[in-house]
């Protein structure tokens, strides 16, 4: 089955990622099927659309909205599926849906964005969080990979991607490219 415009996807895993495994023991980290932090938005791709090409091929990982493996409750509280739901192993994605495909164990991210690893703050008044800066790890090309760079404080959204917790940046949205010296620390809290 392909579709015309649409991407025909499968959810990598479950439609949530809500446990964590600490040694022999599972954590349940939510309960709440409309909690967005928890979805998965990795998925496998079983078709690719009829009205155009892409580079996006049958069986690459893709990383997609968090709406698209979403249940969530309507005004009378029906549970009710995302959109994109077909059946429990079948979503219809569009290419807007689609931030990053992966591919060889390679990441390439969609024309417009890419993905950045934040980098904690070690000034004077260090207060355990973040800069508005970070090392791009996944790139659509137009901003070099491994480049440091400072990002405007809208419009970034958070991804784990391969255990790292990551910001997806609309590539425009990239104010400054810093000469990288490496000593810089990450910021991955254990969480995630």
């Amino acid at each position: 089955m392909r579709g015309l415009n649409g991407f025909l996807i499968e959810p990598k895993g479950e439609r949530y990622n809500n446990i964590k495994k600490i040694g022999d023991k599972e954590l349940i980290l939510n309960a709440e099927i409309s909690n967005f932090e928890f979805l998965n938005r990795e998925g496998i791709v079983k078709a690719t659309p009829l009205a155009f090409k892409t580079d996006i091929r049958k069986g690459d990982t893709v990383i997609v909205h968090h709406n698209v493996f979403r249940r969530w409750y309507n005004i009378k509280k029906e549970e009710k599926n995302s959109s994109s739901f077909i059946d429990e192993d079948n979503y219809i994605v569009y290419e807007d849906q689609i931030f990053a495909y992966k591919r060889n164990d390679e990441w390439k991210a969609m024309e417009g964005f890419c993905f950045i690893k934040p980098l904690k703050e070690t000034g004077m008044l260090n207060t355990n969080t973040e800069k508005l800066m970070g090392v791009v790890k996944h790139t659509d090309g137009i901003v070099e990979k491994n480049s440091l760079v400072r990002f405007k404080p809208v419009g970034q959204y958070e991804f784990i991607v391969d255990g790292e917790r990551l910001y997806r940046v609309k590539s425009n949205l990239i104010t400054l490219k810093y000469e990288y010296q490496g000593d810089e620390e990450e910021y991955n809290p254990s969480w995630a």
